[in-house]
């Protein structure tokens, strides 16, 4: 017990230092925690370590803690919005992949049917750990590609069930026909989502209500978590994975008045455990095995990365501009975690040899750890390989001879209050931003409204800054507030430019700008509040 906190300490302390090193150079903490389980491993012995089955539940919690906040995004009612994406563009590329590699190992590397399907389906998934984290902090999952990127992902982490399923048949053959185990699985599936939508629903939102009034910071999050690990394990106990369980969770949630607070309450579990998973996959590197067959990994992991990105582009290109369908090839072309689950069960079974295992293990993790090298980087490595504007949503005809109207850049808060403004006044506006989602919501308001990076001159062009009455900028980053700025002073020197502040430090940072009119939100408030005051006073004579 004390060897295991120590190692505990250990760990947590190499980690926070590895990952401020890493940080300096933009790297994710996912390779951090990764290094960490090596180290350690090697350090201290620990190779055996990583087969614990108490270590992998408790890494294998990361996982779980993930999906339910996926499914915290995800309501029935989005699902049904996004069944293209998830039924139409995920079977598809989940087929399409499967079978590829199947044809791939089974007669090129003349791999048996068993392993060449097990290869096949592991190979075909993505890391949602990965992926799903970078869109939802870059806050680019309201993206068209990341939109894609979400659904794909939702239907893989679906589709690991009916492969463990499979896994579950090989494992019992000669017991039991796969007709009464899917018999089995389909009338277990039918209890379990019966019991979490109709009995679960009703008992997650008392729970929620009930430890939200009593104002205890600790009941609520208690109660988070016993709904989280009791759903986990029903779906478990009923002989499915536990992600399914938190996923089923957090759409219900989803549904209900608290998703907002119960996602913000949860983060914390979910990343710590996310960092546990990352570590436990970390242990998982032979050096010794890597080092020997380097070029043979490398190789590897280049093959799966090229077929897996034009079998995603080429899927989505049918349907989708050529810079999403890249965009969304590249974020997804990874093999995900959830394949270490099904190598891990194959081997045990004896469906795979230990060797080839071993290797398998080596290129996924290979793989992600190059992954958030590049997926940070997406939008730069398209701009190489495409002459689309970033703007590709952008409907430049539509804008064409247009003069002495408003640009308002931004659609949010006080965006929002800008229009209605601007509609009191009968004026001619154009809203523009960079966020897919804000852009939406100005569309089903009926607003003119388009998705766009102001800093960009081919965006200032589109929409005829030179011969628009002013231009608002209403931002809250300061950073995206100074680069609009710059770029439309540099565009037109004569416009009018009107730009939101929140403080005095703002103000002066953007004091060397030739801005027409600067706004200071405190200083307007306080003269709101004067003017109110005086109007009372009259009143009251």
């Amino acid at each position: 017990m004390e060897n295991t906190i120590f190692y505990v300490i250990i760990a947590l302390g190499l980690s926070i230092v590895i990952n401020i090193f890493l940080k300096r150079f933009g790297i994710s903490q996912i390779i951090g925690y990764i290094f960490t389980g090596t180290i350690i491993a090697y350090a201290f012995d620990l190779r055996v370590v990583h087969n614990s089955h108490s270590l992998e539940l408790i890494s294998e919690f990361g996982i779980v803690f993930l999906m339910f906040t996926i499914g915290l995004e995800i309501s029935l009612a989005k699902m049904g919005s996004m069944k293209k994406e998830i039924f139409g563009n995920g079977i598809m590329q989940v087929g399409l992949s499967a079978l590829l590699f199947y044809i791939i190992c089974h007669y090129f590397f003349n791999l048996d049917f068993k392993s060449s399907l097990v290869i096949a389906l592991a190979f075909a998934l993505s890391s949602t750990a990965v992926v799903l984290s970078y869109l939802k902090t870059s806050k680019e999952i309201h993206t068209p590609y990341g939109h894609k990127s979400t659904g794909i992902l939702i239907f893989q982490d679906m589709a690991v069930i009916p492969i463990l399923i499979l896994l579950t048949f090989w494992a019992t053959e000669g017991n039991e026909s796969l007709l009464v185990i899917l018999q089995d699985t389909f009338i277990s599936a039918v209890f379990v989502l019966s019991l979490l939508f109709i009995v679960g629903k009703r008992l997650m939102t008392w729970m929620l209500h009930f430890s939200a009034t009593s104002e205890l910071d600790e009941l609520f999050m208690g109660s988070v978590l016993f709904i989280v690990v009791s759903a986990s394990f029903l779906a478990h106990y009923m002989g499915f994975n536990y992600s399914l369980g938190a996923f089923v969770a957090g759409m219900i949630i989803s549904e209900t008045n608290y998703h907002h607070r119960v996602e913000a309450d949860i983060a914390p579990f979910k990343d710590l455990l996310l960092g546990t998973f990352f570590v436990v996959v970390g242990m998982k590197i032979d050096v010794a095995l890597f080092i020997n067959n380097f070029a043979l990994i490398v190789e590897l992991f280049i093959s799966v990365l090229v077929l897996k990105i034009a079998i995603i582009y080429f899927l989505l290109r049918i349907s989708s501009p050529h810079a999403v369908s890249l965009k969304a090839a590249l974020a997804l072309a990874q093999v995900g975690e959830f394949s270490f689950v099904i190598f891990a069960i194959a081997s045990s079974d004896g469906v795979l040899n230990n060797h080839l295992t071993q290797l398998l293990v080596l290129v996924v993790i290979l793989s992600m750890v190059v992954t958030p090298f590049f997926i940070t980087r997406i939008n730069e490595i398209v701009a190489l390989f495409t002459k689309e504007k970033e703007d590709e949503d952008f409907n430049l005809p539509a804008l064409q001879g247009r003069e002495n109207h408003v640009i308002v850049c931004g659609y949010s808060i006080v965006g929002k209050f800008v229009t209605k403004e601007l509609d009191k006044l009968d004026a001619p506006y154009i809203i523009v931003d960079n966020s897919y989602k804000h852009v939406k919501e100005a569309l089903n308001d009926n607003i003119e409204a388009y998705l766009g990076d102001a800093s960009k001159q081919s965006i200032l062009n589109a929409l005829h800054v030179e011969k628009a009455a002013a231009v608002i900028v209403t931002l809250d980053n300061l950073e995206k507030k100074r680069l609009i700025c710059e770029a439309v002073l540099k565009y037109s020197k004569d416009v009018n430019l009107i730009v939101k502040v929140v403080s005095l430090e703002e103000k002066e940072k953007l004091a060397d700008l030739n801005i027409s009119i600067i706004v200071d939100g405190k200083a307007e408030v306080a003269r709101v509040l004067v003017e109110s005051m005086r109007t009372c006073e009259l009143k009251n004579h």
